[in-house]
């Protein structure tokens, strides 16, 4: 909005620049966050001890003291980062509305189940929750398919020349990113500040692969494909990061709210649109790669239980197996991010290696 009245009618040069706007959404949606969210938190605190409070389902014992702290904090990164993207994007970009589709219908569908979870202490049924999940990643999909000048091509880090063009394909394995990305930052989401710290840091490297990727004498330097427009994702990504530091504030060790399933079903949501987007599919899974992991050790637990009847690990996802064995949660959360930076690190060095 500011875009179109500054720059475009009032011509504040200023304006038109990428780095300027995305810098100021991200203090935008950060004092916003700032702002509401006692408010937000108080409501949620309210309504949720009001409905005998809630805790996860599987997970250790020592939770249980964490009942009344409010779940679907989400709410407070989704509204943050709406209204710091409508002043600071500009609102003629069609990837812009992509992901405010994205965040907006997968916060609406985690906010249900967190609802419902508080309500009746079973949420909705896995079968609905994934069907729907699948029926929004389509209208993602198939909405970014027939974009005119959007290529079907996957491209691999690491190597200059690998690329497989999967045609209609694309469109089940854009569905396949969307709704993977996003169950994985879910499962992730267990401990105090666990699944936000790995999401910000991919917010911020995906931020930087939107940039790279809009500008097309950094694309062509760096042997990427240059994909017009896509660099105003670098001031969505910069409202959510914003937002997301503004989340944390809050839910930092001893957490005052959790994000829910409203805030990790959108943020999975939204970086998986935006790796598509940017052509970096495979690289999230680098620099998501605390999501890969927590996704797998459930995914072996319940293999590997089946198979022989014993569990693999103490408790899935991961994380719980390190508080089963002893390990404080601030100290599982803090390596955590540790690793999360590193991978970062990794998956921006493919710009350079190839």
């Amino acid at each position: 909005m500011l875009y179109h009245l500054l720059y475009q009618y009032l011509d504040i040069n200023l304006f038109k620049y990428i780095t300027f706007r995305g810098f100021y959404a991200l203090i935008t949606s950060f004092l916003i966050s700032l702002i509401i969210g006692p408010y937000i938190i108080s409501r949620l605190k309210i309504f949720q001890k009001k409905e005998g409070g809630y805790v996860r389902e599987y997970t250790p014992n020592g939770h249980e003291l964490k009942k009344h702290t409010p779940t679907m904090g989400g709410i407070l990164i989704v509204l943050s980062v709406f209204i710091s993207a409508i002043l600071w994007c500009r609102l003629d970009n069609f990837y812009i509305w992509i992901v405010i589709f994205a965040m907006l219908s997968f916060a609406l569908l985690g906010g249900w189940d967190d609802y419902k979870k508080i309500k009746t202490k079973k949420g909705i049924s896995s079968k609905t929750k994934f069907t729907v999940q699948l029926i929004l990643a389509s209208v993602i999909a198939f909405s970014l398919y027939f974009y005119p000048d959007f290529n079907t091509v996957l491209y691999f880090p690491f190597f200059k020349n690998v690329q497989i063009d999967l045609g209609v394909f694309y469109i089940l394995f854009m569905i396949f990113i969307i709704v993977g990305t996003s169950n994985a930052v879910n499962l992730t989401d267990g401990l105090d500040g666990l699944a936000i710290g790995p999401s910000l840091i991919a917010i911020a490297s995906f931020a930087f692969f939107a940039y790279v990727a809009g500008h097309a004498k950094l694309a062509g330097y760096l042997h990427l494909p240059h994909i017009a427009g896509s660099g105003e994702l670098t001031v969505f990504m910069m409202a959510f990061l914003g937002a997301g530091l503004g989340f944390l504030w809050f839910n930092s060790f001893p957490a005052e709210v959790f994000m829910g399933d409203a805030g990790s079903l959108s943020i999975g949501a939204v970086l998986g649109t935006t790796a598509i987007i940017t052509k970096q599919e495979i690289v999230l899974a680098i620099v998501g790669g605390i999501f890969v992991v927590e996704t797998l050790s459930v995914i072996l637990q319940v293999a590997y239980f089946k198979l022989t009847g014993k569990r693999l690990f103490l408790m899935a996802p991961i994380h719980h197996h390190f508080e089963k064995k002893g390990i404080e949660e601030p100290k599982i959360v803090t390596r955590v991010w540790i690793v999360s930076i590193l991978l970062a690190i990794i998956a921006l060095s493919t710009l350079k290696i190839r």
